[in-house]
């Protein structure tokens, strides 16, 4: 049996931040992290236009983290009337939150009020937490969000399906470099399918050109409150 995973403990910055001791970062800025969702990781992978008239969207995401990317999105698709039929949602995450301590961190947002309670009822319990792929049925089945446990450089490479969008939300590149490695970006190349895209709020230099080695085709775009640049990016070639 695996062993249970080192989960993450909510803390908060001196301003209210939802912060990391183990990787001396925020979660999100301080400026919000529904706004900031919205702008980088939704409006930089042209959603909710891109998933209109479809059958399903598949989105991956790198850093579960709070859940605030994945209730954005979300909220933004129950709020559509032309979503998509399915939304899929991948998310990689090493160290997870408890539910008491998800619930608590989204009393801060109480536009996710109704979507938080529907997933803290789905969350794994204490004892599930372990390495491994839990996966959540939400929304009446019209909703799947497929949480991975575990290291992503060993996770990724077993996946099988096919990704639109991504969402790249690591921790810093300075402090949590294997999420933003080369090897990384080949495997998240490798599930992209022809013109899938991908919106992160790092511009450093070695992010760019990891994923433009690995097959996409990147380029800086006005970023959120005290980010003057995020990045994103498209598939354009096969993988290396």
């Amino acid at each position: 049996m695996p062993s249970l995973l080192e989960l993450a403990r909510l803390i908060l910055a001196d301003d209210g931040t939802p912060y990391s001791p183990a990787y001396g970062d925020v979660y999100h800025s301080a400026a919000g992290g529904h706004a900031q969702a919205t702008h980088v990781f939704m409006g930089g992978n042209g959603l909710p236009g891109r998933w209109r008239g479809r059958s399903r969207f598949v989105i991956l995401e790198t850093g579960f983290g709070l859940g605030t990317n994945f209730l954005a999105t979300w909220l933004a698709w129950q709020n559509d009337p032309q979503r998509c039929a399915e939304l899929h949602f991948i998310s990689l995450e090493k160290h997870p939150f408890a539910a008491a301590d998800l619930a608590r961190a989204h009393q801060g947002w109480p536009a996710f009020a109704a979507l938080s309670a529907e997933l803290i009822q789905h969350w794994p319990a204490p004892e599930s937490l372990r390495p491994g792929e839990h996966r959540l049925v939400l929304s009446e089945g019209r909703v799947v969000l497929h949480l991975v446990f575990g290291d992503a450089l060993a996770c990724l490479p077993r996946l099988d399906t096919e990704v639109d969008a991504f969402y790249l939300d690591g921790f810093s590149p300075a402090k949590n470099p294997d999420l933003w490695s080369p090897e990384l970006c080949r495997s998240l190349r490798r599930l992209a399918v022809p013109g899938a895209t991908l919106a992160t709020w790092s511009v450093a230099g070695a992010v760019r050109r990891a994923l433009s080695d690995a097959g996409f085709a990147v380029e800086k775009r006005p970023g959120f409150a005290e980010k003057r640049q995020m990045l994103v990016g498209r598939s354009i070639q096969q993988p290396v």
